[in-house]
């Protein structure tokens, strides 16, 4: 245990400032989307929130792990628990923070595993790879509430047919897409 808290020392007097502010991103959005995710009654519960809380430090802590699926899957929980259990209603903004948060999340934590917590980085590095990850959100959140839209309009079975089609067309492209990872 001392030889672990050792390491720990040394590693923290080694760290530079855009590894650090790497992980400290990483925590922040995992923060936020529990904080979003979560019924605000079981916010205020110690007991509940020092474990959910230790899920989401733990990526920040330790990137290269099971720490990000474990954050994500604790503000999935939230979620649920906040509309199953409590009966919140599902609101468009809700819904689009926490997939834009979990997202912001996941490549932040992909960005702190590759990163070593001595990197000498310019900050250029993380601001244009936070900067494509937002695109990313706001494009995915434009074309989310355009479909919805579109949802409004159509109905019955061509809608159905339609988004079965796209279901069978997306998975067609992750296949191909492992496939071609796999040869290379």
């Amino acid at each position: 245990m001392s030889t672990r808290a050792e390491r720990w020392r040394k590693a923290a007097g080694r760290a530079t400032a855009v590894p650090f502010t790497v992980r400290c991103g990483v925590l922040f959005t995992g923060l936020l989307a529990v904080g979003v995710a979560w019924p605000a009654e079981l916010l205020s519960s110690p007991r509940i929130m020092a474990v959910v809380l230790g899920l989401v430090i733990w990526p920040a802590l330790a990137p290269r792990g099971r720490g990000g699926t474990a954050a994500a899957l604790a503000a999935i929980a939230g979620w649920l628990i906040d509309t199953a259990g409590y009966g919140s209603p599902v609101e468009l903004w809700r819904v689009l923070a926490l997939a834009g948060l979990l997202y912001l999340a996941h490549t932040l934590t992909a960005l702190a595993a590759v990163l070593p917590y001595d990197a000498m980085v310019n900050f250029e590095v993380p601001a244009l790879w936070l900067g494509r990850a937002m695109l990313v959100v706001l494009i995915s959140a434009v074309v989310i509430v355009l479909a919805l839209g579109l949802t409004a309009d159509l109905g019955g079975d061509a809608f159905q047919l339609a988004t079965l089609v796209g279901l069978v067309a997306a998975t067609a492209v992750t296949m191909v897409l492992s496939r071609m990872a796999r040869r290379e």
